[in-house]
């Protein structure tokens, strides 16, 4: 019995970047096979609802007419089944937060080798999920402490805390909303870190899904 064949879809709004990806996706044949590219994701939508479905998309996040985020939102919600692998020199923790959200299944480096590619695509559609060396340490244990700290007290005030943690805001934005200094809300954010032994803004925002502070639906 053969094994399937991905169907992959390759949106970057970089003519030559797509295309030598694309190249690379289908040099992994047979188990790969690029069915589709677009140039933002709004030509992406359009295919989709055309009729053409890939398994799973590689996708840039800064775009013209819709970026990586809008497009990630717009599938979570209309075809969940997709998965979404992000494919990006952006790597600042805010971005994986907000991507986590929206239910983006792998996160790379623009700067990977080869193989790496391959290996996330395979991980994805066998397991769910892939990251980065780089990120998978982090959030792989972050993870694993969430999962191991669901009793933790939480006061209202850290609570809320956590919530504005999975948003875009900045520390300082976070607490202008919550009408306190910057160094209160520092103290809001060491204490969870104690707390819930975790290191980054990302495990808080890991807690948070996990034990159901923030909704991803």
């Amino acid at each position: 019995m053969s094994s399937p064949v991905f169907k992959i879809a390759v949106v970057d709004d970089h003519p030559l970047f797509r295309k030598g990806t694309m190249g690379l996706v289908d040099s992994f044949a047979p188990e790969c096979k690029v069915i589709m590219e677009a140039g933002n994701g709004r030509e992406l939508l359009d295919q989709i609802e055309n009729g053409l479905v890939p398994d799973l998309i590689i996708s840039d996040l800064t775009m013209p007419v819709m970026d990586g985020f809008e497009l990630a939102a717009e599938i979570k919600k209309k075809h969940p089944q997709i998965k979404i692998l992000v494919l990006s020199m952006i790597n600042r923790e805010e971005t994986v937060i907000k991507m986590l959200r929206y239910g983006v299944k792998g996160y790379l480096s623009k700067d990977i080798q080869a193989d790496e590619l391959r290996v996330a695509i395979r991980a994805i559609m066998d397991q769910g999920f892939y990251y980065t060396d780089y990120l998978t340490g982090r959030l792989l244990n972050e993870i694993k402490n969430a999962d191991n700290n669901p009793a933790v007290e939480i006061s209202e005030r850290e609570h809320q805390f956590l919530k504005l943690v999975c948003s875009d805001d900045s520390y300082q934005q976070i607490a202008d909303k919550m009408f306190l200094s910057i160094k209160t809300v520092d103290g809001y954010r060491a204490s969870l870190f104690e707390k819930l032994k975790v290191k980054s803004r990302t495990g808080l925002a890991l807690y948070a899904v996990k034990t159901g502070i923030v909704s991803l639906d």
